[in-house]
């Protein structure tokens, strides 16, 4: 086990209270917090990410276990953190910041929270009950367990520039271990800072999840065409489809937020991406103007993000009904909207990161029986389960539009 430092629990400390207090967003505050320090190695950097995570992702048991109250002050968060790290393995140094905390209770209250889901799993009861609703029991509680855990990081190799044996061999000699889980993906075994690599800086790999990667290959583009990625983000996967162009052709890439798009083209150079053009939806007209023209059409679709908890696992403690039900009325109207630019014979991709069928079959279904879904025919659909494959959950489908 690390030896324990003050400074470490006192920047966890200042984490999840931002996090929790003031609503922010984990991965953002754990890199501001991360940054604030430049004298940290890489070994204290690692530590305080993965147990503010640690802490973030087991909220509401940990609580349950400290007795139930909301952490306000420094001093409960201390006692906080320190009954995750002894649940981790961890024997705490007698700092009077941890307090008093009676191993025998504490077990007990662990031992309770055992037979009740919700609280083994710390998921709010809603949450738990929308999952065990749409998935059934048998098949929520294991996917939850699963989202509960650490998530593995795989890498996609960028086929532009190298491949996987490539890049493997390169990533080794900066003292990083991989192995192969696809004809371009690695799975990263031995963790340091990818973004620090050469590999990286030269645009040899993007960090993608083993699932999410699946989503290019699926719309099934060729060299040449027209593609549009209508929901790009910062352009994970318009990156992977412009490799899998092999930069001939059109790409485009759309979205609501120009600075993801500025993002894009940032990765996009480091790729060696040519074929690539963004433009940000400011109106209607933006998708208008694209009626008919697209080969192929990637709608990879705001969604819960339920898929992605173990990743992300504030967003449990920010998801709300309310909020997923907003998002499912924004997928049916991309999908009714969008789905037009592409040109009869032409193929789209629906995914989500979602793992509801009320995100994902459901609004496939419901596309094919709408009128905007007339002469749609449904090629392959796949939910990818944590548990299962070993990822992200995730959801990708295929559609053909007869000519």
């Amino acid at each position: 086990m690390d030896r324990l430092y003050p400074a470490h629990i006192e920047a966890i400390t200042e984490a999840l209270g931002n996090i929790f207090g003031e609503n922010k967003y984990a991965d953002r505050e754990i890199a501001r917090v991360l940054q604030a320090d430049k004298r940290r190695g890489s070994k204290d950097r690692a530590f305080i990410a993965e147990h503010t995570y640690g802490v973030v992702r087991n909220y509401r048991l940990l609580r349950h276990v400290m007795g139930g109250s909301k952490p306000k002050k420094r001093e409960d968060w201390w006692r906080l953190i320190g009954i995750h790290l002894m649940s981790e393995g961890y024997d705490l140094p007698e700092w009077r910041e941890f307090g008093e905390l009676d191993e025998d209770q504490l077990k007990a209250r662990w031992d309770e929270a055992k037979d009740v889901r919700a609280l083994r799993e710390s998921i709010p009861d809603w949450l738990d009950k929308v999952g065990e609703a749409a998935l059934g029991e048998e098949l929520w509680t294991p996917t939850l367990a699963a989202l509960n855990e650490q998530a593995p990081v795989s890498l996609r190799a960028n086929t532009l520039k190298t491949n996987v044996a490539e890049l493997s061999e390169a990533l080794a000699a900066e003292g990083i271990g991989t192995e192969p889980i696809s004809a371009d993906g690695l799975l990263v075994t031995e963790r340091k800072n990818l973004f620090a690599t050469k590999a990286f800086k030269q645009g040899l790999f993007e960090v993608q999840d083993f699932s999410s990667q699946q989503a290019a290959p699926t719309l099934e583009v060729e060299p040449g065409q027209t593609v549009i990625d209508a929901c790009a983000g910062a352009g994970g996967k318009s990156l992977h489809l412009a490799a899998l162009m092999e930069n001939r052709g059109r790409l485009i890439s759309l979205d609501i937020h120009d600075w993801k798009l500025k993002e894009l083209k940032k990765r996009a150079r480091r790729n060696g991406v040519s074929n690539l053009e963004t433009r940000a939806i400011t109106s209607t007209k933006v998708v208008k103007r694209l009626i008919g023209q697209a080969d192929r059409l990637l709608l990879d679709v705001p969604c819960s993000g339920l898929g992605v908890l173990r990743r992300n696992p504030d967003a449990k403690w920010k998801l709300s009904q309310a909020f997923i039900d907003r998002v499912v009325k924004e997928q049916t109207d991309i999908l009714t909207s969008y789905s037009r630019m592409v040109k009869a014979g032409g193929k789209m991709v629906y995914a989500t990161c979602s793992i509801l069928p009320r995100e994902n079959d459901e609004q496939v279904e419901a596309f094919l029986g709408s009128e905007a879904g007339a002469g749609w025919v449904l090629e392959h659909k796949h939910t990818f389960l944590p548990q299962v494959e070993g990822f992200d959950g995730f959801f990708v489908s295929r559609l053909v539009k007869e000519g």
